[in-house]
């Protein structure tokens, strides 16, 4: 069994709805090109870390078309929320209609063997520019949303910890937030993300810092392919 994990598939029906290649034209056919790498590289017994911005949809119901396409792919999916999944809706409903086919992370753990698999969304960093009172409202809720998610696997007695999030948790290899400071903390071993795109990539740390390694998976900067993780 693999680990793997990728982010940002932006997903919008077929036709596509919102065309991905106005971006840039390497997002050319990218939902065929994830498939691709995905059946290449994806057995049944692996297991893939989906980190946000799955569907443009606005509900869930407008989403079932993506939703099936990435339902019929191979491996167990762990799909967290990302700033664009106006779809994601209550737990309980996402369950109901697709709990045979996906696992939600959040506000807890989901345990794959003895590695417990965390994360949250995340959130602008106070490093930002134009960083608001707002913003750092929403920042604090996800650290404690982190939290829950950590001390969850922390009952599970893990082996090994492994956070997802949508945003970056940091961007410049000496920058402190919550969310590292959180990772540090509860000795998380692995943690990936989306969010950033295009040549935005090189502005963001990846690699290890203080035992935690980092790695940037949104789809584009990866070459529309899966990162494997262990």
């Amino acid at each position: 069994m693999n680990i793997y994990a990728i982010g940002d598939l932006h997903l919008s029906g077929e036709p596509p709805t919102k065309p991905m290649e106005i971006f840039g034209e390497h997002w050319l056919g990218h939902k065929e090109k994830i498939k691709e790498n995905w059946l290449t590289t994806v057995t049944e017994e692996d297991v893939v870390l989906v980190c946000g911005d799955i569907s443009w949809a606005m509900g869930l119901k407008n989403a079932a078309e993506d939703l099936a396409w990435l339902a019929q792919l191979p491996g167990r999916k762990l799909l967290l929320r990302g700033n664009h999944d106006y779809w994601w809706s209550s737990l309980a409903k996402m369950q109901q209609l697709y709990g045979n086919h996906f696992e939600f992370i959040q506000n807890d753990c989901i345990m794959v063997g003895n590695t417990a698999i965390c994360g949250t969304r995340g959130w602008v960093l106070p490093s930002a520019e134009n960083f608001t009172a707002e913003d750092e409202k929403i920042y604090k809720r996800e650290a404690i949303r982190l939290e829950m998610s950590l001390k969850a696997a922390l009952k599970q007695e893990p082996a090994r910890i492994i956070v997802a999030f949508h945003y970056p948790p940091l961007f410049a290899a000496e920058e402190h937030t919550l969310f590292t400071d959180l990772l540090e903390q509860y000795h998380v071993q692995h943690c990936v993300y989306g969010h950033i795109h295009g040549e935005n990539h090189v502005l963001t740390f990846e690699g290890e810092r203080e035992g935690v390694n980092y790695k940037l998976v949104s789809c584009d900067t990866q070459g529309f392919g899966l990162t494997r993780i262990l």
